[in-house]
């Protein structure tokens, strides 16, 4: 298992998970800091975090620890649970989107389907890590 993976899923899940963890503190950087000087920070926190968890994550596969082995028509679910994820991701950004409307969150929808999907068609330990953290992420931030 990568330290880079988890250091930069902890960058990228925390920056992400400020308004569920620290929403008043969150709040005050935005006063003291000012919004475009804010995003700035988050930004690069969320570059550094993504960064950290592609390189981390490729160098715990190449070392896989496999903890089972999936089926292989999970791959083939994993693909078909994927198109709906992105049409979800999409649905976010789109105004006035009767998905949006009904779900309230879908990019945090799409997040959770997207993590699950992944989480069925791969069995080793950086696959569960990766995943699962953002599986437990999108859940959190849906429920919140």
């Amino acid at each position: 298992m990568s330290a880079y993976l988890i250091l930069g899923l902890g960058l990228f899940l925390g920056i992400h998970s400020l308004r569920i963890v620290a929403g008043d503190w969150r709040d005050a950087q935005v006063a003291r800091l000012g919004l475009l000087p804010w995003k700035g920070v988050y930004a690069l926190i969320s570059a550094v975090g993504l960064g950290l968890i592609v390189w981390g994550y490729g160098l715990a596969r190449a070392e896989p620890v496999v903890l089972w082995a999936p089926p292989v028509w999970t791959r083939h679910l994993a693909a078909l649970l994927t198109v709906p994820a992105f049409i979800l991701l999409v649905a976010a950004y789109l105004p006035g989107s009767h998905i949006k409307a009904k779900l309230g969150h879908p990019m945090v929808a799409g997040t959770t389907l997207w993590a699950l999907a992944h989480l069925l068609a791969n069995g080793s330990l950086a696959d569960a890590v990766l995943f699962g953290a953002f599986l437990v992420w999108a859940v959190a931030s849906f429920v919140s």
